[in-house]
């Protein structure tokens, strides 16, 4: 599915980048990079998981101890005022 949905939320500002291949920035290989902070929330730094493809972009899948992570990190949203579906004003 893509596009947005009530199950679905949104992290505003996520950047993406098409990564090549420079030794001097660290990359040995070219990759894609997918940046914001709250990622490291479910996806802890040096962390491995899998990327699968899919229409319209790609899926990353979790864990037992990431899908932990991203329960909490939902709650805490909805506790905030954010999730099941609500977005800010504007950022549709």
């Amino acid at each position: 599915m893509t596009g947005p949905h009530p199950s679905k939320h949104e992290l505003e500002g996520a950047r993406v980048y098409v990564h090549e291949q420079d030794p001097e920035s660290g990359a040995q290989v070219t990759h894609i990079d997918v940046e914001h902070p709250d990622i490291n929330e479910i996806i802890e730094s040096g962390e491995n998981t899998y990327v699968g493809g899919k229409d319209g972009g790609v899926f990353v899948g979790l864990d037992d101890e990431m899908l932990d992570r991203a329960e909490a990190f939902l709650d805490a949203r909805r506790e905030g005022g954010q999730g099941e579906g609500e977005r800010e004003e504007g950022t549709e």
